[in-house]
């Protein structure tokens, strides 16, 4: 996997207000894409209101494992504790690393502005759609 942390947070936390909370969205392919997003957004919507393929087949109601992302290591500390029902979903991923979370139960905060993510080259459905 191409490591995800080369773009370190280079702003203060209050600046992320000026052009919101800044996502870095890394591809399996390589290709990265920067996304800004408000405070309260979770990565799931950011990823997918700025064209980025993650399917999010239960629409946040983490009842599947297709909005699986790898965080960058230096912000996943930032993160709150995942739920056992998110651990639970995530042990049906594919490609599941020790910084990996579902992008619907990540919500930006100011904090996270720089925050780096790696979209795996695939996702599994258990919701048979």
């Amino acid at each position: 996997m191409r490591s995800v942390v080369g773009a370190k947070r280079n702003r203060k936390s209050g600046d992320a207000q000026d052009g919101g909370i800044s996502v870095t969205f890394t591809r399996a392919d390589g290709t990265s894409v920067t996304a800004s997003g408000e405070e309260g957004m979770s990565l799931l919507q950011l990823a997918q209101e700025n064209g980025l393929d993650v399917e999010g087949t239960c629409e946040g109601n983490m009842a599947c494992s297709t909005c699986h992302m790898i965080v960058a290591s230096d912000f996943y500390q930032l993160l709150p504790a995942m739920s056992e029902e998110e651990e639970d979903m995530l042990d049906l991923a594919i490609g599941l690393c020790s910084t990996s979370r579902l992008g619907c139960q990540v919500l930006l905060k100011d904090d996270m502005d720089g925050l780096c993510v790696q979209l795996p080259g695939e996702t599994r459905n258990m919701m048979g759609l």
